[in-house]
């Protein structure tokens, strides 16, 4: 944001310093019994730094020693650490990933093989006997059931949206995990409320190992009449080493951005961010600011 106002070196260190004294969020948001706020937490965020920038440029100053100061980052939260800037630079954006499902992001790789699965035996919901899911540790304490609690329990989009058994349930009933998915009356439902609890999801430590290279799991689907349906998975179409094509990424924003939006102003949009690196900023925000005619 500090880049895009056109801060110079100072501004952007005040706008820094000021966002990393006044930001720093607690995880509770996303663990145990989920509220509301776990998806406003990153947009506020996003807001507040947005805050900090503009006061930045308007020569509000921030601690400058907000990271290595008595009582910074480092006392308060992180411990102390070291950066070689030699060995910095900006590449890691070549291994951003982006979501293919509107589900959490450690569940893309599982929920793509769930619907492989779904599409390629015709899996009735009402032949499964059991569902067992075998993935990395991080996704198992997360959305699986480990140390952010149990992930069975599921009443609300905060508390579906990270549970995995309810992600699989709902995408072998309804075969999509889109918006829709998470309407209260949809999670209410008796159908998926009844299937998730046939999930059971355990950690690998092989798969473990793996991650973050890759976002692996195995998927076994045990039917009534004894017969095991099975997928293995290393990443997803949307993850760094299976990018996504730009064409199935604007198609995945004509779909969310459709009931909001006319087509008129999604072309544009999509004209703007396919040449953004030769586009003013200006070009993209006035799009997005513009009322939208639903046409």
């Amino acid at each position: 944001m500090a880049r895009a106002l056109g801060l110079d070196q100072h501004g952007v260190a005040n706008a820094i310093a000021i966002s990393g004294t006044a930001y720093n969020a607690l995880r509770v948001t996303r663990t145990g019994s989920l509220s509301n706020w776990k998806g406003l937490a990153y947009p506020n965020t996003a807001f507040g730094a947005t805050h900090a920038a503009f006061l930045a440029m308007r020569g509000v100053t921030g601690p400058l020693e907000v990271f290595e100061g008595n009582k910074g980052l480092m006392d308060a939260i992180t411990g102390r650490f070291e950066l070689d800037w030699s060995q910095e630079n900006l590449e890691a954006v070549r291994r951003t990933s982006v979501k293919k499902y509107n589900a959490e992001f450690h569940s893309q790789s599982v929920l793509e093989g769930i619907l492989e699965l779904r599409a390629k035996h015709h899996v009735r919901p009402e032949e499964i006997e059991s569902i067992r899911i075998d993935i990395f540790d991080v996704a198992y304490h997360i959305i699986g059931g480990g140390e952010e609690g149990d992930k069975q329990w599921v009443r609300t989009k905060e508390e579906a949206d990270h549970s995995l058994p309810y992600m699989v349930a709902v995408a072998l009933l309804d075969g999509d995990v889109s918006p829709a998915q998470y309407v209260p009356e949809r999670i209410a439902r008796e159908d998926v409320q009844t299937l998730l609890h046939k999930v059971t999801i355990q950690p690998d430590e092989g798969f473990s190992k793996r991650f973050p290279a890759e976002t692996p799991c195995r998927i076994q689907i045990t039917l009534n009449d004894g017969r095991t349906l099975a997928i293995e998975k290393q990443d997803y179409e949307g993850f760094y080493t299976h990018p996504m094509t730009w064409e199935k990424a604007a198609a995945k924003f004509e779909r969310l951005a459709g009931p909001f939006t006319g087509t008129a102003q999604r072309a544009a949009i999509i004209e703007i961010v396919t040449h953004l690196e030769t586009k003013a900023v200006t070009q993209l925000t006035e799009l997005l600011r513009a009322p939208s005619a639903r046409t």
